[in-house]
């Protein structure tokens, strides 16, 4: 009986968090993948007629967004089912690698620029300045939106901060586009469209290694930045002076927001002899929870 109500309480506990966030990040992915996509045929075209490397550039860009979007609902929808016999952390994870996958794209997309930008510095090409601004413009305002739009999820969700970095260096993209366009159509100098191009990629590439080396992290399983095992290990021998030992210690990410620790605590022969280390446990596991915010944790005591 009592394995059955902990079976119940934690998978209560996991679906509370599970559709605390998912359900509105996937409504607002949904709405930007929308207009992505829409408006990465535009732009494409508008490309091509202009002639400007720097608006065909921000349109393949565009175009890893929309795949990117499309990789990360599919990822919150998958995430949502719950853990069970088989799947005991649920598919949290899938977001984690959609976030790996997207990092990927965007050093994909960034190298395929430089070729290009590159390419046309050596054979420059007349450009249509008016028309590259104008599609530019609206681009900036379709991208603007996404990033209002995804803002507050960020930080709750890697998988939605990979496309929140897609979007905003596709922002980033597009007023260089427009500053490009300005130089073009009063200078003539069409030069300007590829060193804007082989900017736009220099920001994609480093926040295209934000992401991979924050989701590479969790994937492999190592402690979140800025926290090793040696760090909690010593706080609660020093907070908990019943503690006599601490061996096989493990602090690892599921996701960002949840958190696992596992440990062998050997207590003292005093506190074993009392009976208390039930009590002890369960000051250990509140105590993790609050300072650390720790998900779960498993103590083994000795």
């Amino acid at each position: 009986m009592s394995i059955k109500m902990e079976k119940s309480v934690y998978n209560k506990l996991f679906s509370a968090r599970l559709f605390e966030f998912r359900s509105v990040q996937r409504k607002k992915l949904s709405i930007v993948f929308g207009l992505t996509l829409f408006f990465t045929a535009v732009e494409l075209i508008g490309g091509f007629l202009s002639k400007s490397m720097a608006l065909v550039s921000d349109a393949v860009h565009m175009f890893t967004d929309a795949f990117a979007l499309g990789i990360s609902l599919i990822a919150v929808t998958i995430s949502r089912f719950p853990p069970c016999h088989h799947r005991t952390f649920g598919l949290y994870r899938a977001e984690i690698l959609s976030a790996f996958v997207n990092g990927l794209l965007l050093l994909g997309a960034a190298s395929w620029i430089v070729y290009e930008a590159i390419s046309r510095l050596f054979s420059p090409q007349p450009i249509h300045s008016l028309p590259m601004m104008t599609i530019a413009t609206l681009g900036l305002i379709v991208n603007g939106l996404g990033l209002v739009l995804l803002h507050g999820e960020k930080q709750k969700n890697l998988n939605v901060k990979s496309v929140f970095y897609h979007l905003a260096s596709d922002t980033l993209s597009s007023m260089g586009v427009i500053l490009g366009g300005i130089f073009i159509h009063y200078t003539g100098k069409t030069w300007m469209d590829s060193v804007i191009s082989l900017g736009i990629s220099g920001a994609i590439f480093l926040w295209a290694w934000h992401v991979l080396k924050e989701s590479a992290r969790i994937l492999m399983e190592m402690s979140p930045e800025g926290i090793t095992t040696d760090t909690i290990a010593k706080d609660l021998h020093q907070t908990f002076p019943e503690i006599g030992a601490l061996s096989n210690v493990h602090f690892w990410t599921i996701t960002p927001e949840i958190r696992v620790f596992s440990a062998h605590v050997k207590v003292r022969s005093e506190i074993l002899l009392r009976k208390e280390t039930s009590r002890l446990s369960k000051r250990i596991h509140r105590y993790l929870q609050r300072k650390y915010h720790v998900k779960e944790s498993t103590l083994q005591m000795l």
